[in-house]
């Protein structure tokens, strides 16, 4: 069994993908060689000086792919929040109202929605406002639940309301599902 790390310095026994080969080492050399590894950060001195070991090319590759996809759909997920929001609680939501409510112009309301539309996630009609698909539903209650499992993971690490509230909103789209499925876990252990 091979576990994943970063290679920390000369003296430790990795292979050539910077894992630790388990089989070669002795149960309590691989706890005390992983915690090495996760209290130095993969970092390495050289010549002095503390260095971060970078990950493979892949991996990087990976996770930043993972971050611009979030971005992307990070704007189409707040928008999808709102509309359903203000169709549950003022019964329409209107170009004008969803540009007040993001801080944006009326004009970047109206061609985001757009591309909601041409994602199949709303509809409009004229005069009427903008009105959520079945799968813009879908999206939108996927999305205030990880909202709320977000904020309610902030609020039991002690951070205020308000401030919780307002970091849940970046962070809900970058979180990955195993990450939530850890919140979850967490607070119901709590309960």
């Amino acid at each position: 069994m091979l576990v994943n790390s970063y290679r920390l310095c000369d003296r430790l026994h990795f292979d050539d993908d910077c894992r630790i080969d388990t089989a070669s080492e002795k149960p309590e050399t691989l706890y005390r060689t992983m915690a090495i590894a996760i209290s130095h950060k993969a970092t390495r001195r050289r010549r002095g000086k503390m260095q971060i070991m970078l990950p493979s090319e892949p991996v990087q590759a990976r996770r930043f792919g993972k971050a611009r996809s979030a971005r992307s759909g990070a704007l189409l997920e707040d928008y999808v929040e709102l509309i359903a929001d203000l169709l549950a609680n003022v019964g329409e939501a209107r170009p004008t109202d969803i540009a007040r409510r993001l801080g944006v112009s009326h004009p970047t309301a109206i061609n985001t929605i757009s591309r909601l539309k041409r994602a199949g996630l709303a509809t409009s009609r004229p005069y009427r406002g903008v009105f959520l698909t079945e799968e813009g539903r879908k999206l939108a209650a996927r999305v205030r639940a990880r909202h709320r499992l977000v904020v309610d993971m902030l609020l039991a690490l002690g951070v205020p309301a308000e401030a919780a509230e307002a970091d849940a909103e970046g962070i809900e789209h970058y979180v990955s599902e195993i990450t939530l499925k850890a919140f979850a876990q967490f607070l119901h252990s709590r309960s």
